[in-house]
């Protein structure tokens, strides 16, 4: 089997969360990366059905709130105001 070098970017913090999954599986990073390749490759339809579900940047762009979408789950308690009469005789 021949193989072939390829560089990827991963975010940092990923990778590190990552490597000590695998140390326990006792494989290394490249070998991790070679049984997602062929998963892919494999079941390229179940793949295309999970990446699908997840939303593109320009979808989350276009998302837009309803107007009172979150009403009754955002609660301001009765004591809100009360660091602010503290300071009134300064802001005046």
């Amino acid at each position: 089997m021949d193989t072939t070098n390829i560089n990827i970017n991963v975010d940092s913090d990923l990778k590190d969360k990552a490597q000590p999954v695998f140390d326990a599986l006792g494989i290394d990073l490249s070998t991790a990366v070679n049984i997602l390749l062929r998963i892919a490759v494999y079941q390229q339809e179940t793949l295309a059905n999970y990446l699908n579900k997840i939303p593109t940047l320009a979808q989350k762009k276009d998302r837009r709130a309803a107007f009172g979408c979150l009403k009754g789950m955002i609660c301001v308690p009765s004591d809100f105001n009360e660091p602010l009469d503290d300071f009134k005789e300064y802001m005046q």
